[in-house]
């Protein structure tokens, strides 16, 4: 082995040390703390970093405790840091996915004419990375969620939007359902907004005992963050008014 090889053998064991300790701090919510575990690493250029990066700094913008103004610049900053990938690193599953979530993350943040413009390119690369790992429960979220609200807005919203700015797709609550599904069947009790949205796809489809099923277990989701705690109050009150 020439020492070519062996400083590539010495950078692949260095990165993979970085990755396994980020995405266990990661893992454990402390996100400022694997921001600068990955930023100040000596190899933070690379694709396994950047990628990273993004996920972390996209999961910080949704962080309550910074300012509104605050989260947008981490929102912006996320998406900025995986574009840059995304034309050599095209193929690439956790590229499409985090070029998907902060591009729809940012178009939300600048307003409903964004939103609505990015809403079908956000769609296609969701697509691309489910078609790389058909089995990521969080993506597989997301695509849900994408059908839910497309097709939960009104329907007076709807034109007033296509009016003033482009035609919407369309989608419909069983679409979203099934996604929804996939996800929970790819990682069980994985994510408690996602048990929250099948209640409801389940309730919008008028079959109210499955509704009232993930409804109970969203209500009772052991609560770890703003989105648990979401889903617990927003399910307790849907039981409440089909009981």
């Amino acid at each position: 082995m020439d020492n070519d090889e062996r400083a590539k053998d010495k950078k692949a064991v260095l990165i993979n040390s970085i990755l396994e300790v980020s995405d266990n701090v990661f893992e454990t919510g402390k996100y400022e703390e694997c921001y600068n575990l990955l930023i100040n690493c000596e190899n933070k250029e690379d694709v396994e970093i950047k990628w990273r990066i993004s996920r972390v700094l996209y999961n910080m913008a949704k962080d309550q405790k910074y300012n509104q103004s605050y989260r947008k610049e981490l929102t912006f900053k996320a998406h900025e840091v995986i574009s840059q990938e995304l034309p050599s690193h095209y193929d690439h599953f956790a590229v499409q996915k985090w070029y998907a979530l902060t591009l729809e993350a940012k178009s939300k943040s600048e307003g409903l004419k964004q939103r609505i413009e990015q809403l079908e390119t956000v769609k296609k690369h969701m697509d691309l990375a489910v078609s790389m790992n058909p089995n990521d429960a969080s993506l597989l979220h997301m695509l849900g969620e994408w059908c839910y609200q497309i097709t939960d807005l009104p329907w007076h919203q709807r034109k007033t939007a296509e009016t003033l700015y482009a035609k919407l797709p369309n989608s419909t609550y069983e679409d979203a359902l099934e996604y929804f599904l996939r996800a929970e069947e790819a990682q069980p009790r994985f994510y408690s907004i996602n048990l929250l949205r099948l209640g409801m796809c389940y309730l919008k489809l008028n079959m109210e005992d499955q509704a009232k099923y993930y409804l109970k277990l969203a209500a009772s989701y052991p609560a770890k963050s703003n989105d648990d705690h979401q889903a617990n109050k927003e399910a307790a009150e849907i039981l409440k008014k089909i009981k």
